[in-house]
């Protein structure tokens, strides 16, 4: 039987960078997963990560990488990942049922020496109280059989700079022994390595730097909104304060949140503040306010039609870009959605307008696709654009559309043209 350097849990956004990263640094890797389809693509060469092309899963083939649903592989590796989805319920509470569910599934299966590292996003306090209990259920002790740690994952998809392998990889163990394994082994594929003193100090640092984020964004938005009531160039004035090379950092408004880390991670840290009696109210006041912004872009939709003295109901509204980042094929928890619902319930003719996104529905229904961009925009009552993928020609939308609503700062305003 093969025996593995490496198995990953969860072949998704997180777990296909990592197995591409310790392939071509000459490791022997297994991916893991419960989805048939996953699997299947994999191994016969199609990737559907947007940082993972067709010719890069072929040179992980060919270089021994294997994707399976047969847990015994486990058994046979050395080291085990776990990259498993951490969202939220319907009550905005961490669901860990995937991350417990792989920590069984672990606890069948592995061997004395193996080392277990969670990279799924969590609060802190995870690793420790969930994760080890389960293991140990196996008969191994943390931290004497076997080696456990956390090390966040730092994955941003679309980004041409920024990978895993140059990205510092924060990794905290159970133990100094922990630690030091866990160290080793990423260091085997990750130019810089940061350890800190324990899982929670790891699993806090995620949890702060998409807080950060978070917070600072839902300022620019709100201040977006009283900043156009006042008459004031809200994106002029970031741009001036920008131009201070110190104790300022460049945060932009928009239509909300998405993708994984930022609607998500900041409600595990209010859950865990939570637990100690008190509220967090700067990441709750900050989902309040991101979590507005899509209604707020459907009132400036409201506006601008309402001065053309067009009624939402019925006027075609197309929207240009419905993935939660630019370039990129990921519709996690994008703001679009709230912006379709909020405008399909006020009765709008709804169409959008996304070179990534072949299939889109809202609320069940399916929304229809426009493939000419220069046609659709001059057909549409208004146009709202939400996301700014590069292949976009702005140059046609400001031409050629009626009515724009920019919402990411990119278009030059008009008397047919307004910013958020």
């Amino acid at each position: 039987m093969t025996a593995f350097d490496l198995t990953i849990i969860g072949l998704g956004y997180v777990g296909m960078p990592l197995a591409k990263e310790a392939t071509a640094a000459g490791l022997r890797v297994a991916g893991l997963d419960l989805d048939p389809r996953k699997v299947d693509a994999l191994n016969a060469g199609r990737s559907y990560i947007d940082d993972l092309t067709d010719a890069d899963l072929d040179g992980m083939l060919s270089a021994g990488f294997t994707a399976t649903l047969d847990a015994s592989v486990l058994a046979r590796s050395a080291a085990i990942v776990i990259c498993v989805p951490t969202p939220l319920d319907e009550d905005h509470r961490p669901d860990l049922s995937a991350v417990e569910g792989a920590s069984r599934t672990v606890a069948e299966h592995m061997r004395p020496g193996t080392l277990v590292v969670l990279e799924s996003t969590t609060w802190p306090g995870t690793t420790d109280e969930l994760v080890r209990p389960i293991l140990e259920k196996s008969g191994l002790a943390a931290g004497a059989d076997f080696h456990l740690a956390f090390s966040p994952e730092r994955i941003d998809p679309g980004n041409p700079k920024y990978g895993l392998r140059n990205t510092p990889k924060v990794v905290g163990g159970y133990t100094t022994a922990c630690k030091e394994r866990a160290t080793a082994f990423y260091a085997q594929f990750v130019e810089r390595v940061v350890p800190v003193s324990g899982t929670r100090e790891a699993e806090m640092a995620k949890l702060l730097e998409n807080t950060y984020r978070h917070v600072n964004i839902a300022l620019v938005n709100e201040m977006a909104i009283f900043c156009d009531e006042l008459g004031v160039n809200l994106w002029e004035a970031i741009e001036a304060a920008s131009t201070k090379p110190f104790g300022f950092q460049k945060f932009l408004p928009g239509p909300g949140v998405g993708g994984h880390c930022i609607p998500v991670d900041p409600s595990y840290l209010s859950y865990t503040v939570r637990k100690l009696g008190y509220p967090f109210r700067f990441v709750e006041l900050a989902q309040e306010i991101n979590e507005r912004m899509p209604s707020y872009v459907v009132a400036r939709v409201q506006r601008l039609l309402n001065r053309a003295r067009k009624p939402v109901n019925g006027s075609k509204v197309l929207l240009l870009g419905v993935t939660y980042k630019p370039d990129i094929a990921d519709e996690r928890e994008t703001p679009a959605i709230g912006v379709a619902e909020a405008l399909m319930d006020l009765g709008a003719d709804l169409s959008f307008c996304d070179p990534y996104v072949q299939e889109w529905s809202v609320e069940g229904t399916s929304v229809p696709r426009q493939d000419d961009l220069a046609a659709a925009v001059a057909e549409a009552d208004v146009t709202v654009l939400l996301q700014q993928h590069s292949v976009f020609d702005l140059d046609v939308v400001e031409s050629r559309a009626g009515l724009v609503l920019d919402t990411r700062g990119v278009l030059t305003p008009s008397d047919r043209v307004e910013r958020l």
